[in-house]
């Protein structure tokens, strides 16, 4: 059984401990014969419950947990205590919990997978990923949908959006492949000044050994994943699926299905190959910062 740090280490949190857990527990009950229909009714509950409790969506309760144990014929009191207290810190709140007021809760999820991640690629079409912006471009894209918000509110969230971008100041930071359609770093967000900064700081970002910066040109043309944005995450514990990340307005879509993933893996890699070369990045940022926002 693979165990992680708990809460509060630099790759742990809530979602990922109950991704661990439920991947055991689906193993056990598998290893047991046991179907998830009669799984529920141990617990006096349903197989659907079962079926997310072994894919990490939900909290565990203790007194579930320790019935299943016993069902699955798990008896070793070592072993019992371990994934008991695993269960235990599953329900431990991340560090985003304070940010509730200004996060909704299908992002919360997102939050705790990438912290725990090792390798996170992504692909943006409209925007600098979120990991990569300054505070005053990420108030003016967050402006864009919070045109109402107070200051206060406003703070909180682009405070929210920076504290996201601890991970990778870590000791231990992951590697990010970022690839960005030219578009979204000739779009005017927040005006001339914030851009050039913007456009400085990624510049800066690519000297980074664990950031991977890549462009797609105008000149690509038509490009794999025409559809729009996405990231996959990817983790150190072989325990854990990849997992494919689509926001939307209002949700997101979580897909850890192999022939998504495959899927999607595949237009991630046709996406570095239309790509300009990473090698070639830092100039052709600059070469956008002179055009459009001369210092």
């Amino acid at each position: 059984m693979t165990m992680v740090p708990a809460e509060g280490g630099p790759a742990s949190g809530p979602t990922v401990l109950r991704m661990l857990l439920g991947g055991q527990l689906r193993r056990l009950r598998e290893g047991a014969g046991v179907t998830r229909e009669a799984a529920g009714w141990e617990i006096r509950s349903s197989e659907s419950k079962i079926s997310r409790m072994e894919l990490g969506r939900v909290g565990f309760k203790e007194r579930d947990v320790a019935d299943l144990l016993t069902l699955y014929g798990v008896t070793a009191e070592q072993e019992r205590a371990a994934l008991l207290a695993l269960a235990r810190d599953a329900n431990s709140p991340g560090w985003w919990h304070r940010y509730g007021d200004v996060l909704p809760s299908w992002f919360q999820s997102y939050l705790g997978l990438e912290a725990a991640a090792a390798l996170i690629r992504t692909y943006e079409v409209q925007f600098v990923p979120g990991l990569l912006q300054t505070a005053d471009y990420a108030r003016a894209v967050i402006l864009l949908g919070h045109q109402g918000a107070p200051p206060e509110e406003l703070e909180r969230r682009v405070g929210l959006r920076m504290k996201r971008q601890e991970l990778l100041h870590r000791p231990d930071p992951p590697q990010l492949w970022a690839v960005l359609d030219e578009a979204a770093l000739r779009r005017p967000i927040g005006g001339h000044a914030v851009m050039r900064a913007q456009l400085d700081a990624l510049i800066e970002a690519t000297a980074a050994a664990h950031i991977r910066l890549q462009v797609v040109p105008f000149d690509a043309g038509g490009h794999a994943a025409a559809s729009g944005a996405f990231s996959i995450l990817r983790f150190g514990d072989e325990d854990l699926p990849d997992i494919v990340y689509i926001e939307q307005l209002t949700s997101a879509i979580y897909l850890d299905k192999r022939d998504d993933l495959d899927y999607y893996a595949l237009a991630m890699e046709r996406l570095c190959v239309e790509a300009a070369p990473p090698e070639s990045t830092p100039e052709l940022l600059a070469k956008i910062r002179d055009e459009l926002y001369p210092g």
